[in-house]
Formats: C-alpha cells, sequence, structure tokens
C-alpha cells in the first residue's frame, strides 16, 4: 500500500506522509484530522490560510525527511520559507490533492469481510 503522495517544490520531488507523529501535530494546531479541511477551507483570513497550508506541506513533507534520517541519511529538512519562495500560489492549490491523498492513504482502513453464505 502506498503510505505517500508527491509533490515538486523548485525542482525538487517531497513524499507526502502522514504518520502518527504528524497525525499529533495537526491536532495541536487545528484539534484534529476532522477540523483540518474546515479550518483550512473556512479561513477568512487569507494570510492566515496560506499560513496554515503551507504548515501542512512542510509538517508532511519534513516526515519522510525524518524517517530517511532515522535511517542514517543527513537530509536537510524543508522550511516554511523555502516553501513561499519556491513555489507561486497556483502550486499550492495544486497541492491540495496530495495533501488529501497523504491524508486519505494514513487513515486508511482495510475491512476484510467474508464471502456472504447463501
Amino acid at each position: 500500500m502506498e503510505r505517500t503522495s508527491s509533490i515538486n517544490i523548485g525542482g525538487q520531488s517531497y513524499s507526502l506522509l502522514l504518520t502518527t507523529r504528524a497525525t499529533k501535530e495537526i491536532a495541536r494546531r487545528f484539534g484534529g484530522l476532522t477540523n483540518l479541511g474546515d479550518k483550512l477551507s473556512n479561513t477568512e483570513n487569507f494570510e492566515e490560510a496560506l499560513d496554515d497550508l503551507i504548515w501542512l506541506i512542510v509538517t508532511l513533507a519534513n516526515q519522510s525527511i525524518m524517517i530517511e534520517n532515522l535511517k542514517g541519511a543527513n537530509k536537510k529538512l524543508l522550511t516554511a520559507e523555502e516553501v513561499e519562495l519556491l513555489t507561486v500560489p497556483s502550486d499550492l492549490g495544486e497541492y491540495k490533492d496530495a495533501i488529501a491523498n497523504a491524508l486519505i492513504n494514513g487513515t486508511k482502513r482495510f475491512v476484510e469481510s467474508e464471502p456472504e453464505k447463501n
């Protein structure tokens, strides 16, 4: 099962991953995953909405980097400043699908059912 989705920032590919750690950080900032969509779509303050979206991109992208670093890599974490400088607003709109896919992949539950007996 694929757990990540990919985005490109400044010519560099980043894998977005919803880990347990990221879920805890989202809960601290937004009150949980269920509040996340409402918060991102209902923000009246455009600057605040951009900050939240950029924070989410950085948080999800850094999960994969931190896992690689845990396994011995020495990669630099993505920063909000890099995302702000290396993207244009239309990029952020495209990233929303990748974010949604990462969230779905991270919370996906597989239910195995038995075949019906006739």
